[in-house]
C-alpha cells in the first residue's frame, strides 16, 4: 500500500519543529508530502493536514519563520489574564493510561471529564483562532490526498480516527485532535465532544499498519525519564512492532540534541516556535541523505 507518514503530537512548538524538519528534508530531496497516507495526532494533525491539503513540503516552515514575536494567540489561557492551568491531574492520568494498571479507555473517560470541567477559552474562540490556516475552507472540506487524524470522545473515552469517510470537516477534526485537556475546550463534532488524540498515544503509529514504508516523526523533550517515560517508550515500541509485524519498513525521526535544546521543555511555549522551526530545518537538511533511498 505504498508509503505512510506518521506525525506525532507536541504542541505549538512541535508544529514548528515538525514543519522545519519536513521542509529541510524536502529541500534536500526527501519529500514526505508525497506519502500515500498521512496520519497525525495533535500537533501532527495540523502539520499533516497542511501537507495533505497541498502545501509544498519545502515551504512548510516559511510562515513560522516569518512570524513576528508575539504573545500567544487569543485561544491561549494566558490571554485571559489567568494563571496557567494546573495540569498535574492530567499528567497523572496520562501516566496511568500508559501504565496498564487500569483500562486505558476508563482512564481516558476520567481525562475527558477533567477536560469538560476545566475552565478554558470557549469553543468558538478556539476554533476561530486555531483555524486561521484553513480560514477559506468550507466547513465540510477534507484533503483529497490520503489523510486522517486522531481524537478521543470526552465522555466515553473511545478513540476516534477522523478520515475522508467520517463526514466531518478537516478544521474541526484537526482542532479536536489538538484539544489539550485543561488548556483548550473539547471540540464538538456530530453532537459529541472530542479531545486530543494524544490521550491514546503521542504517535498512534500503529494506524499506519498495512503500508510498506513508514516514516514516524516523534516529538520528544529533554528530561523524559522515570516510570511514565518508560511506559511511553514501551507503548511506542509496541506500535512500531505492529508495523514491522505487518511487513513494514519503519524509520523513526526524533529531535536531535540541537532541536531538543531549541524546543525547550514546554512545548506549549509559543516563544520557542521560531527556534524550534530553525532547528528542525537544519536537522532535516542534515538527515535527508540517510533517508533518500528509503523514501525514494
Amino acid at each position: 500500500m505504498g508509503k505512510a507518514l506518521v506525525l506525532g503530537g507536541g504542541g505549538p512548538v512541535g508544529i514548528a519543529w515538525e514543519s522545519g524538519l519536513i521542509s529541510g528534508l524536502a529541500r534536500a530531496g526527501v519529500d514526505l508530502g508525497q506519502a500515500d497516507f498521512t496520519v497525525g495526532t495533535s500537533a501532527g494533525s495540523f502539520v499533516g493536514a497542511r501537507l495533505a491539503m497541498g502545501a509544498l513540503a519545502a515551504g512548510l516552515v516559511d510562515p513560522i519563520l516569518a512570524e513576528t514575536p508575539r504573545a500567544p494567540p487569543s485561544a491561549s489561557p494566558s490571554a485571559l489574564n489567568k494563571a496557567p492551568p494546573d495540569l498535574t491531574r492530567l499528567m497523572k492520568l496520562m501516566a496511568e493510561a500508559q501504565s496498564g494498571a487500569r483500562d486505558p479507555q476508563e482512564v481516558r473517560r476520567d481525562i475527558g471529564a477533567f477536560a469538560l470541567a476545566a475552565e478554558t477559552p470557549d469553543e468558538a474562540t478556539f476554533i476561530a483562532s486555531f483555524g486561521r490556516g484553513f480560514a477559506s475552507l468550507p466547513d465540510d472540506a477534507w484533503p483529497e490526498r490520503g489523510y486522517a487524524c486522531t481524537a478521543v470522545d470526552a465522555e466515553t473515552g473511545e478513540f476516534r480516527l477522523w478520515g475522508a469517510d467520517s463526514g466531518v470537516g478537516v478544521v474541526r477534526a484537526v482542532a479536536s485532535s489538538c484539544s489539550v485537556p485543561g488548556v483548550y475546550p473539547p471540540v464538538t463534532l456530530k453532537g459529541r465532544r472530542y479531545i486530543d488524540g494524544g490521550m491514546r498515544s503521542g504517535t498512534n503509529a500503529d494506524l499506519a499498519r498495512g503500508h510498506e514504508r513508514v516514516v514516524v516523526i516523534q516529538v520528544r523533550v529533554a528530561g523524559n525519564t522515570g516510570p511514565a517515560a518508560e511506559a511511553l517508550a514501551k507503548r511506542f515500541a509496541e506500535e512500531v512492532q505492529v508495523l514491522t509485524d505487518a511487513g513494514a519498513q519503519v524509520k523513526v525521526l526524533a529531535p536531535d540534541a540541537g532541536s531538543v535544546t531549541a524546543m525547550g521543555a514546554n512545548l506549549m511555549d509559543f516563544r520557542q516556535r521560531a527556534a524550534a522551526a530553525r532547528a528542525g530545518l537544519e536537522q532535516g537538511l542534515a538527515e535527508a541523505e540517510a533517508l533518500k533511498a528509503f523514501w525514494a
